[in-house]
């Protein structure tokens, strides 16, 4: 099977500018291509976990990735997708976010000489003459044609500033300028980043004649790439201090039954022809295949070690059989005690991060979503004491989550 090929198999194609060009570009190693990431944490998260696997696979084949982080259109944010103003970041702020994701990205694709590379399009758009580019860029694009584009379209009716209008043209000079400066031959984007992909080809097209490809990856989990790596707590990241190796794990064990196959097809390394025969499993299997899915993505983030270890400690969880060392685990001192020697339950979950604060922890107590020590609590005002906790205290939040506490 060529590479293009294991990519539609795979369900990673949504849609192309030419099949049979972008084919030949790709089977054969010859795609330079790029990926936009928009520097808007200090951490990529599982939303940028599909792009950041293909970089990695399309490398493996031959071609050569351009990770572009956005430090110039995060100055302006990307309408696409959004129904409000992205909050404006300061350029340090920028740059710091910039540092932690080409820490992150290296773990994934293989920067240096002739291979992979990062590039910030701060570089050139920070510096533009606005007069010079406006007639020489802005005169390639029709107002009525970028109006009739939906990542416009979504925002008319809340308002879109004339800063996010000029997204569009951003993000076409970026292509145009990765073609001219650095041979990028193809961009790669969600389904939402459509109407902009093409009219960086149309740029190129237009300044030049020459012809550069486009495709988009299928976005994952029903096409709601954007909710992707969303739970009730916040972000799913891929910075271990921010989703711990366990927490991250749990979260790919538990996703929906009917999108484990999709996951395992678009985000693993695994064989096809393996993840084929996983598709006629049923019932408990499919827990297994989870795990298979959370034991892979986790190798993949955080290496070998720390997806052995959470995989033991889900085992300690819904298996029984092994110890809970791994759990995720906060150590209390004696200053998180009151005079009696007792914490608060509300406010010991809030230390282990299994609420955001006193009142949603309430909630969940008062909802019966909470157990200290398999056994349920629906009191908020309960009282943990030192006495309690001196070997080792577990509370579950719902069925799935688990969180240790020590001295």
């Amino acid at each position: 099977m060529t590479t293009y090929d294991e990519l539609v198999a795979r369900g990673l194609i949504a849609q192309v500018t030419d099949e049979e060009e972008i084919k030949e570009l790709v089977n054969n190693g010859k795609a330079t291509f790029y990926i936009g990431f928009d520097p808007t944490a200090d951490s990529l998260h599982v939303g940028h976990f599909m792009a950041l696997c293909l970089m990695k696979r399309l490398q493996m084949a031959g071609n050569k990735p351009i990770a572009l982080i956005g430090g110039g259109t995060a100055m302006i944010g990307d309408p696409s997708g959004r129904t409000d103003m992205r909050q404006m970041m300061t350029k340090e702020v920028i740059e710091h976010n910039c540092n932690c994701f080409k820490k992150q990205m290296s773990r994934f694709i293989e920067f240096g000489e002739g291979k992979a590379q990062m590039v910030n399009n701060a570089d050139w758009l920070l510096d533009l003459n606005y007069v010079n580019f406006i007639r020489d860029i802005g005169a390639c694009f029709s107002v009525n044609k970028m109006l009739s584009a939906e990542c416009y379209k979504q925002r008319m009716e809340k308002g879109l500033s004339f800063l996010e209008f000029n997204y569009m043209i951003m993000q076409s000079y970026d292509f145009y300028k990765l073609y001219t400066d650095y041979g990028c031959n193809m961009q790669f984007g969600g389904d939402d980043q459509w109407s902009n992909m093409l009219g960086g080809t149309e740029l190129i097209r237009k300044k030049l004649g020459k012809d550069a490809y486009a495709m988009t990856i299928t976005l994952l989990l029903n096409s709601e790439g954007k909710k992707m790596g969303k739970t009730q707590s916040g972000a799913v990241w891929l910075d271990p201090e921010k989703t711990s190796p366990y927490d991250f794990y749990q979260y790919w064990r538990n996703v929906a039954d009917a999108d484990v196959m999709k996951c395992l097809k678009m985000l693993t390394f695994l064989p096809l022809e393996q993840i084929l025969e996983m598709e006629q499993w049923e019932g408990s299997q499919l827990n297994r295949a989870k795990e298979i899915l959370a034991y892979e993505l986790t190798a993949l983030v955080h290496g070998e070690e720390e997806a052995k270890k959470a995989d033991a400690a889900a085992k300690a969880l819904f298996g029984g059989g092994a110890d809970t060392a791994n759990m995720p685990t906060t150590v209390l001192s004696e200053a998180d005690f009151d005079e009696n020697g007792e914490i608060g339950l509300l406010a010991l979950m809030v230390k282990g991060e299994l609420a955001k604060s006193n009142g949603e922890a309430r909630r969940l107590v008062q909802q019966g979503g909470v157990s200290v020590n398999d056994e349920k609590q629906t009191n908020p005002t309960a009282k943990i004491t030192k006495a309690d906790i001196e070997k080792e205290l577990i509370i579950k939040k719902g069925k799935k989550v688990f969180h240790k506490y020590t001295l």
